[in-house]
């Protein structure tokens, strides 16, 4: 099957309706969750709350192996939904959906500096969740900042998935190192007009955008940098060869000889074709930037517990049973698409990689894109530049 195929299959394949195929792996895992349920007392959960657990979450934590293993070892069953946006679903909790709701997936500032100000979200016992902060990362070391109150009295969830996100380039075209050195200035070179893609997610078009005007994404703009922004906008966004929300058809047009490099991309985009050998995709953090002297940013996933007032017992069992090395293994498998986590710094979870895995999530950079990347924040007038953004794409048409 040549590369475009392959792609295209990929494209077709739906991964949250397939069911898990490694049969001896599913029963090492109930095995191994059998014991640790039973030591929690977890059984008792379904007796005690006869509605499903709800997630209002990113797609990793609604892989059907994930949750038919939870189903299965529990007895309770869940509900979920698949946002598309962090600020929408912090918004629908702000709109009285906490008694919808007993989990949250989103990235990490919401939680400090929205949710738990808003009593949204509840905070959770740290004698029973610091534990897992020490099987992390020294990154994650506790008081991690994004995962605390800024009083660093309360604890508002478990980190686990974590990669940065920027653009995506032909390797066989632009040399890493170059793109890394040349950074967001890249996508300013007139050599690349019409040679460039741009995956249509929205807020992170915005970070990127300041990005290449040379602006701090999470600091207050100035009128100059509201300016630098317009005009860097437009010409990106008029330049672009392609625009879409399906990262399958960027890559599709990559390898086609259609464009050399897209953003916004990552080893989130680009990981799985790597795994089925379409190598020439590559994830660039650029070594540098104007954020703090950072190019890239990196996103940081906090899994909290809505402060629903019919507070569901199994939430807390949710939350601590994700950060097992099966659960963990299967989270950064989710939906087919592999991506780090912060259980990775375990030898048990870590050797259950293959170096071919390794590979497609080009984990020999992975601490160096780590450091070169601010922590995703909010963006101070966000509204501002998001209306400056979606003007320069109504005008393309």
């Amino acid at each position: 099957m040549d590369k475009e195929h392959l792609l295209r299959s990929m494209a077709g394949r739906n991964p949250l309706s397939q069911p898990m195929q490694h049969s001896r792996h599913r029963r090492r895992f109930l095995k191994g969750m059998a014991a640790s349920v039973a030591a929690a007392g977890m059984p008792s959960i379904a007796a005690a709350q006869d509605r499903p657990l709800s997630l209002l979450t990113w797609d990793a934590y609604a892989d059907p192996n994930l949750l038919a293993l939870w189903r299965e070892a529990t007895g309770v069953d869940v509900r979920y939904e698949i946002h598309i946006s962090d600020p929408s679903s912090v918004n629908r909790l702000r709109a009285g959906e906490t008694s919808v709701w007993d989990f949250i997936n989103v990235n990490n500032p919401w939680a400090r500096n929205v949710m738990w100000p808003a009593g949204l979200i509840r905070d959770l016992p740290r004698d029973r969740f610091d534990p897992l902060y020490a099987q992390m990362k020294d990154k994650f070391a506790m008081p991690y900042k994004w995962a605390m109150s800024e009083d660093e009295e309360h604890l508002l969830g478990v980190v686990q998935r974590y990669e940065t996100f920027d653009f995506v380039i032909n390797q066989d075209v632009i040399s890493p190192e170059l793109a890394k050195d040349e950074g967001w200035d890249l996508f300013n070179n007139p050599d690349f007009a019409g040679r460039y893609g741009i995956l249509a997610y929205e807020d992170w078009n915005v970070m990127d955008i300041c990005m290449g005007a040379g602006i701090h994404p999470f600091k207050a703009k100035s009128e100059e940098d509201f300016a630098k922004f317009e005009e860097t906008c437009k010409r990106w966004i008029d330049n672009a060869a392609m625009i879409t929300t399906d990262f399958v058809q960027l890559n599709l047009a990559i390898l086609n000889g259609e464009i050399d490099l897209y953003f916004t991309g990552g080893t989130y985009t680009t990981a799985a074709a790597r795994l089925e050998g379409v190598t020439e995709l590559y994830a660039i953090t650029p070594n540098s930037g104007p954020a703090d002297g950072k190019g890239g940013i990196n996103w940081i996933e906090l899994n909290s517990a809505v402060n629903n007032p019919d507070f569901h017992p199994a939430a807390f069992d949710w939350l601590e049973w994700i950060a097992t090395p099966d659960a963990a293994e299967l989270v950064a498998r989710g939906n087919g698409n592999l991506q780090p986590v912060s259980q990775m710094s375990q030898p048990e979870l870590f050797s259950r990689f293959s170096s071919e895995e390794l590979n497609a999530i080009q984990w020999d950079e992975f601490d160096s894109r780590i450091a070169n990347a601010v922590e995703f924040d909010i963006v101070p007038d966000y509204d501002r530049l998001y209306d400056i953004y979606s003007a320069a794409m109504r005008a393309r048409g």
